[in-house]
């Protein structure tokens, strides 16, 4: 069984509430030809482990001479928290003030779950990055299925893309050029996109990368496609509210671990005037949950951080086919 690098107590979940200044992630990058794809961590299995976990909040911080967290926003930070207490499963969330650079997060996340489809924000990044610097050529149809994979999460145009420009050694990339240090393939898993699990904070620097240190005009196009997913993704961050124009890429999936199985729900992205906030949501709900559930909770968790309408407005995708 996978263990959670977090210190499991009976029937409590870890709550952390800090701020940190934005970090700058300098990582070198390494073409197809020299990269290795990283052994997969040894384990006894790919479980996950179960059981709650309960908490303690205190308010965010923020860095010295940056601006406090506004009263109002810190009572919403304390109503996430309490929803984050109350799921049945594994939920994290993490929201970072690109302005300020203040950080609050609340439940396990230090924990290593499935990363599902939030990897193709990382494929498409790479992909228009290699094609700049002219390591690939992205052809009409490259260029149409990485739009179908931001905008409709077009698992048949991930799968193309994987193999057509690198399979496993794109993970080397992502680790390194995006600070996903904890990205992996489990022992035993296949070496394709849709098995590979990393944490919360994996996810927060590669949506870091995009809004902070990407190209100009690759960010505006990630960032325009990320706002335009069809309504298939409209739940996750796109709870916030079209006021914030959130921008967002969602994964969601029936996962089986020891024999067991159960859904992962996650949503990443971006909300706020200039896009100010960077937001990641984590789920991997116990055995016995539902899409639906799973949906429900990580959207109503962003809109209420947001002060957004809650229950959120949302649409729940089809199950894609399970491996």
């Amino acid at each position: 069984m996978r263990r959670s690098p977090l210190m499991l107590t009976a029937g409590v979940l870890v709550l952390t509430v800090s701020a940190v200044v934005a970090v700058r992630y300098v990582h070198t990058y390494e073409s197809p030809a020299s990269a290795q794809a990283p052994a997969g961590r040894e384990t006894t299995g790919r479980g996950i482990p179960g059981g709650p976990i309960d908490t303690t909040a205190s308010p965010a911080t923020v860095p010295p001479g940056a601006t406090p967290v506004d009263a109002a926003q810190q009572q919403r930070f304390q109503l996430a928290a309490d929803l984050v207490t109350k799921a049945q499963g594994h939920l994290a969330v993490i929201v970072r003030d690109r302005t300020t650079g203040a950080e609050w997060r609340a439940g396990e996340a230090d924990r290593p779950t499935w990363a599902s489809a939030t990897i193709k924000l990382a494929m498409a990044t790479n992909l228009l990055e290699r094609a700049r610097t002219g390591e690939v050529k992205l052809d009409t149809a490259a260029r149409k299925n990485i739009a179908d994979m931001l905008e409709a999460s077009s698992d048949a145009a991930a799968d193309t893309l994987w193999d057509r420009f690198g399979k496993d050694a794109f993970v080397p990339w992502f680790q390194q050029q995006y600070g996903m240090a904890k990205l992996e393939f489990p022992a035993g898993a296949a070496r394709r996109w849709n098995h590979l699990t990393c944490v919360p904070d994996d996810l927060l620097h590669l949506l870091s990368y995009v809004l902070d240190r990407a190209d100009p005009a690759d960010r505006d196009y990630l960032m325009a496609a990320m706002r335009r997913g069809g309504a298939a993704q409209r739940w996750g961050v796109a709870a916030a509210g079209e006021p914030n124009r959130p921008g967002l890429t969602n994964g969601w999936s029936l996962e089986t671990d020891d024999k067991v199985k159960h859904w992962v729900t996650h949503s990443v992205g971006f909300v706020g005037v200039d896009n100010r906030y960077a937001v990641v949501v984590m789920f991997d709900q116990q055995p016995g949950g539902s899409l639906d559930t799973g949906v429900h909770t990580v959207s109503d968790l962003v809109a209420t951080v947001f002060g957004a309408k809650t229950p959120a407005d949302v649409t729940v995708p089809k199950p894609p086919v399970t491996r």
